[in-house]
């Protein structure tokens, strides 16, 4: 399901299809609409859009891709701002989800997004955003989880900190934490979660007492395997590990697998992994973000990271970030993941 923000080029981000923020006429225009054409191959990309148009707003249709490096590229029509009060929102929405089912029924496993409606549509950026990551990760959770979905913006990532809270704002400044360095979760970890591990020390061993036999007198074989068995004791004793951790809370919560990796922004296939290996070594991101999916309270969250081997740092931003967001009570990982983004950090689940 993964579904994330990206700054950059639309026209230079990898996926299966490109999403052009088109009119309804399909034809050439400005901005990221123009940018499309001009690599495409203007000519060939307006004599494909002049066979399908009209396009209604809130719908979408596919031509070929000409000379970009994609499969595809899908035209979604988004609506003018008038005032808000004019269905814009739901135009919006149903062009976000039209363009996704045109992808999901050409076999397109990765689609790249602009912000629709947001350039010379008028409609307010903080609004655009908010429907376009409510229709994104709606579909995928209603329709089809497997999709990849990047939404692809313009603005560097600071500009998006006016919109977040202002309790995560003052919070980072209370932990006094440097965000210009922009520390991230765990920058030695591929995505894939696999590197560096860091495990749990194990319970410190009881020191024997002081032997009072001689030193050259033998050390009786009875004596060696009481330490064997006491060593086979404290083995058995240790605490759970991260996926019998997880499955145990999941349990209790009676939740279903699809709710909790909706909830984290994974894919199905990311948390069959974790279901079907008990010895499963986790990323910290995946950690949080399946902390974040079960809502657990920061006690439990804590626990959670300790199991896989990590632990809250109050030097990192990122961890800073997500830590409040938990301690206010807030769940959604889509939020969260916004304002990592905001301070140029590696997001949870995706």
């Amino acid at each position: 399901m993964p579904f994330q923000l990206r700054h950059g080029d639309l026209t230079e981000t990898p996926a299966d299809a490109l999403v052009n923020a088109a009119n309804e006429r399909l034809a050439p225009g400005g901005g990221v609409c123009g940018a499309i054409f001009e690599a495409a191959g203007p000519a060939e990309l307006d004599a494909a859009c002049r066979a399908v148009a009209p396009c209604p707003t809130g719908s979408a249709v596919a031509t070929p891709a000409f000379r970009l490096p994609v499969g595809h590229v899908i035209h979604a029509v988004g609506p003018r701002w008038q005032d808000g009060r004019h269905g814009e929102r739901e135009l919006l929405a149903s062009a976000y989800r039209s363009a996704l089912a045109v992808a999901s029924s050409l076999g397109d496993r990765s689609v790249a997004f602009p912000l629709i409606s947001a350039g010379i549509y008028g409609m307010p950026r903080e609004t655009a955003l908010e429907v376009a990551t409510e229709a994104i990760t709606g579909y995928l959770a209603d329709t089809d989880d497997s999709l990849e979905v990047s939404l692809v913006l313009l603005d560097e990532p600071a500009a998006l900190r006016r919109t977040l809270p202002p309790g995560l704002t003052a919070y980072l400044a209370e932990q006094g934490v440097d965000v210009g360095s922009s520390p991230d979760l765990d920058r030695s970890m591929a995505s894939g979660d696999t590197g560096a591990f860091f495990p749990q020390a194990a319970p410190a061993m009881p020191q024997a007492a002081p032997c009072a036999t001689p030193r050259d007198a033998a050390v009786p074989p009875k004596r060696r395997h009481s330490v064997k068995d006491l060593l086979s004791r404290r083995l058995a004793s240790l605490d759970k590990g991260f996926s019998d951790t997880l499955l145990d809370l999941i349990d209790e919560r009676g939740l279903a697998d699809s709710a909790v990796y909706h909830r984290a922004n994974m894919s199905r296939q990311h948390f069959s992994k974790i279901r079907s290996n008990p010895d499963y070594r986790p990323g910290k991101p995946t950690v949080l973000a399946l902390a974040v999916a079960l809502e657990l309270p920061l006690a439990q969250a804590e626990t959670l990271l300790a199991r896989a081997g990590y632990a809250f740092s109050p030097s990192s931003a990122a961890d800073v970030i997500v830590r409040w967001f938990i301690e206010e009570g807030r769940y959604d990982i889509f939020d969260i993941n916004e304002a990592l983004y905001a301070y140029d950090q590696r997001f949870l689940g995706a």
